[in-house]
This record gives C-alpha cells, structure tokens and sequence, in this order.
C-alpha cells in the first residue's frame, strides 16, 4: 500500500473538484443502471475481500501499528482493527445489500386527478454523496456499497488512522464495478489525508455533491454540521439511555445491560447510562451494578449506586450526557419512568434508548414519550445498526428530524420525484 499522498493546497482543490465532476457522470450512469449490474458489482467485492484478506489484514497491521505508536486507546484500536471475522462480515453485509429490493424505480404513490392526469411519486437516486467518517475501516465497504445499490456515486473521506485499511477495501470495490460493467468513479476514495480535502467537500464541488454524511466523533461531526454548504445527514453522539423499570425482571434486564454497554463497547449504540426505577425492588441496583463490574465495567454512580458496592466511583455532573465508548457507565436511579424520560430528554442525544419492563402501559409511555431515533422495550441498545434491521448495513444513524432518521440505508439515500401522464391536458386560465 502507498503512503498518503502529500500535495499542495491548489493541488488538493483541483483533485477535489476532478473527483466531484467524475463522480456526477458516474452517478448519471448509475442511475439507470439496472439491478442485475449493481448486484453483481456487489457480489464481486464480496468476493474481492474474502480473497484478498490477507492483504487487507497486513494493511490494517500497518495502521494498528501506527495508531498504537501513537499511545490510541483501546476503544479507539477496537474500532480500527480488521480480523477474518470482521473481514467475513463486511463481506457479507456486501452480499446482504445486493439481496435487498432495488429502492430505484420503486413508485411510492400513484393517483388520477379528475381531469385525467395519471401521477406517480417515483423513488430516485439523491445523486453523489460525500461521506466523511474517522476510525472504521468498515465503513468504507458499508458507504460504497448503500449508495452503489441505491443507485447514487460517492465520494468516501476515510480518516487518516485507517488509510491503509480503506485503500484496501476501496480495491476490491473498484473491482466489483469494473467487474459489472460499471464506472470504476461511481465509488471514489480521496487519497489523501489533509484535512484541506474535507474542507473542499464541504463546498460541494461546485456542485458536484447533494449531501455529506459525517461518521466520527463529535468535534467532526460539528465541522461539518457548521461548514457544509449542502445538506448534511447528521450523526451526532451516541448518549443511550438504558432503563429498568420496576416492572422488568431482574434476569432479563441484567442480560440485557450487560450486552448494552459490554458487547462492544466502541459502537455508537453502546448504552453509556443506565437508570434504575427507585421504586424496584432492593435487588434491582446490587444486581445490575454488581454484574456490570464483575464484566469489567467502571461504574460511575450516584449516592443510592455508591452506597450497593464499594467498587462504585461517585459520578461527576459531567459523567451523565457523557459518550464513553468504553468500559465505563454512568448510573443514576430516577423516580419511574416519567424520571427515566425527563433524563433522557435532558442527557440524551436522541440516537437510542431502551426501557426494560414487563408492564405494557409503561413500555408504550417510554416509548411514545422518548424522541430518540430508535426507542426499544426489552432489547439491547447494541441492535441500533441498519444490520440488525435488515438493512444490509448502514451508513450511520441520523439523529436529526429532516429527511432520514435512525439507520441510512438504501431507502434513506433515495428521494422522489413526480412523473405525470397526460392525453393533451392543458391548465384552463
């Protein structure tokens, strides 16, 4: 694998904007390209990566070992690192996307009007789509192929710390389109890491980008929210709130916050708070808070947590409405579920929130009460992934209103437009 390119700031702008224009021919291609094609290109770098997986392993050695040079927590190493497992994975979410119904074409609405006019609300590519994301490698494999199979051209941004992993991934997508026939532009990568390339990006390239996904952390996410001179499919933080409720059992609810926050720690839909109902029984809060640290939690408490096991640390006020994305947890007990609510409305970061009850009245109060993107009864927060939903995969989780919310996936990277049929109509004055 090559070293990250080094190239002026002029050179960067004449890059970005010769990508851009390769991109919006691509992307006219691609939308008329018919299934069989983009199905195939998928299946192709499916392929692609299970047999070049020991090259995609030795490029994410090299950025493992540059990323542990640098001091990276393990959280950080988590997200960044590739195995067979991982590799199979990102294979098979390839696979799953070409299983899915092709969103183009599909028509929404149709309807006649009184004077004849036949009208449909047709599902169209958005056109080219930027994606700007940090430490995952995956995410190029995930990006390329939702907006291959929703018939858009994308520009991938990966971060510097995954270069040698991306560059890897990206080869074996550019086989699968050339593979089927398809512009090998429809999927590109930026080759360098200076940041001047986001910035380029944000301005749409003249014209060349109809939406940027930002995936990362916080401080990325922000810039882009701030600079982006198009639309922006926002993923902020992912602050997840599990609930128990006084109405759960213990068993279930004990499983459940283990897995919330101890599956995998550095997802977006780790849960990082857990709050207990003060008016559950007094085994609730020893129970739940004893099997989290015995799993290797920290657990950041309030008075009542502090007070069921001398391993507890006594939360700081900044503790609650924090994203760890590692082996810590906040925990607080609140009164009922209207405490568990006025919380989560106050900490949350409207992304995933989960309450566990066996009492239906309550589980539907949370859940119509909570504005997160995705609210669950009785199940992990770790299932916020367009995966698990039957996506194939995802690009993010939208936190915002507009457009797409939760999982992006095929669907969400569509928009319409309205095709009308007439026999001669004209509009009387």
């Amino acid at each position: 694998m090559n070293r990250p390119e080094r190239i002026t700031e002029s050179d960067i702008a004449k890059l970005m904007l010769d990508m851009g224009a390769k991109a919006r021919a691509a992307a006219r291609i691609l939308a008329l390209a018919p299934r069989d094609a983009k199905d195939l290109a998928l299946k192709e770098s499916a392929r692609c990566l299970r047999e070049r997986s020991k090259d995609l392993l030795s490029a994410n050695r090299r950025d493992l070992d540059a990323a542990r040079e640098r001091g990276t927590s393990g959280s950080f190493l988590d997200r960044l690192a590739l195995d067979e497992a991982r590799i199979h994975a990102i294979a098979r979410g390839l696979e799953e996307i070409a299983e899915l119904d092709d969103p183009v074409g599909t028509v929404l609405a149709e309807w006649q009007r009184p004077n004849g006019l036949r009208i449909e609300r047709v599902r169209t590519p958005l056109g080219v789509i930027g994606i700007i994301y940090e430490s995952r490698p995956n995410v190029t494999a995930d990006a390329g192929g939702l907006c291959l199979k929703s018939g858009n051209a994308a520009i991938l941004r990966g971060g510097s710390e995954s270069f040698h992993s991306s560059r890897a991934i990206h080869a074996c997508l550019v086989e699968g389109l050339r593979a089927a026939g398809l512009p090998s532009d429809a999927i590109q990568l930026v080759p360098t890491t200076d940041r001047e390339a986001v910035g380029q990006m944000l301005t749409g390239l003249h014209g060349a980008i109809d939406v940027i996904v930002p995936r990362g952390g916080k401080s990325l996410v922000q810039r882009v929210q701030q600079e982006a001179r198009v639309p922006v499919f926002a993923h902020l933080e992912g602050i997840c709130h599990t609930y128990v409720d006084r109405g759960a059992s213990l068993e279930m609810a004990t499983a459940i916050v283990v897995n919330a926050k101890m599956r995998r720690t550095s997802v977006c839909g780790a849960t990082e708070c857990l709050l207990v109902d003060k008016g559950a029984p007094n085994t609730f809060l020893p129970t739940l808070v004893g099997a989290l640290l015995d799993a290797g939690c920290e657990v950041r408490g309030d008075e009542a947590a502090v007070a069921v096991d001398g391993r507890v640390k006594a939360a700081a006020p900044d503790d609650y409405g924090r994203e760890f994305l590692d082996k810590n947890i906040a925990v607080k007990t609140v009164d009922s579920v209207d405490g568990a609510i006025d919380h989560i409305a106050r900490y949350g970061s409207q992304h995933t929130d989960c309450i566990v009850t066996g009492s239906p009245e309550t589980a539907e109060r949370f859940l119509k009460r909570v504005d997160s993107a995705i609210v669950l009864h009785n199940a992990s927060t770790q299932f916020a992934d367009g995966g698990e939903f039957g996506m194939g995969a995802e690009i993010g989780i939208a936190t915002g209103r507009m457009h797409a919310r939760g999982p992006v996936g095929v669907e969400q990277l569509t928009s319409f437009k309205y095709v009308v049929r007439g026999a001669g109509q004209v509009r009387p004055g």
